[in-house]
């Protein structure tokens, strides 16, 4: 974050006094990561799209029920959960071709990283659609949205230990699944 900028905490406490216009800075700070994180959970960019949406609605629907003593990060991304969640159970046939190249963050530039971190995120997201959406959610947001278990915890609503366990048991689905596919898992 920028210094001079507010942090998300202050941005929601403004909006809450009156200061609407500031919700769309918290839209857009989430809304390529939020969208990220459900097509990788939904699989389908439609639904995807339609999720974060109703997840921006609802957050702002019940800005003033959100405790300031926790981060809004894992606030909005576990309304996010949530509607992705009912989302997959409405759709029962979503679309698993996802081009993982919309899904890149356009961040500081940093091009070998970027090549590799590219090459593996395509090779493992057709070895992560055959995780279980449990083990897939941690990974989604342990590896490609960097947050800490802590964090994780907050958003699915599970003890800290239950994420470790998962994220144990998902890198071994992950590293059996990839070796049966042919896919070189470093």
């Amino acid at each position: 974050m920028i210094k001079n900028q507010p942090s998300d905490e202050e941005i929601v406490a403004s909006v809450i006094k009156g200061e609407v216009d500031l919700y769309g800075e918290l839209m857009s700070r989430y809304e390529h990561k939020l969208l990220r994180y459900v097509i990788y959970l939904a699989r389908d960019q439609i639904v995807a799209a339609d999720v974060v949406q109703d997840t921006f609605i609802k957050a702002y629907q019940n800005l003033r029920g959100f405790n300031d003593k926790y981060k809004f990060s894992s606030w909005i991304y576990r309304i996010t959960h949530n509607e992705t969640m009912n989302a997959i159970k409405r759709e029962k046939h979503l679309n698993f071709d996802v081009d993982v190249e919309t899904l890149e963050d356009d961040k500081e530039p940093n091009i070998i990283s970027d090549i590799d971190k590219s090459i593996m995120k395509r090779k493992l997201s057709g070895c992560m659609e055959k995780l279980k959406p449990k083990y897939r959610e941690v990974l989604m947001l342990q590896y490609f949205e960097n947050m800490k278990y802590s964090e994780i915890a907050d958003i699915l609503h599970i003890p800290i230990s239950t994420v470790g366990v998962r994220s144990a048991r998902a890198k071994d689905s992950i590293k059996q699944i990839c070796i049966e596919k042919g896919v070189k898992y470093e």
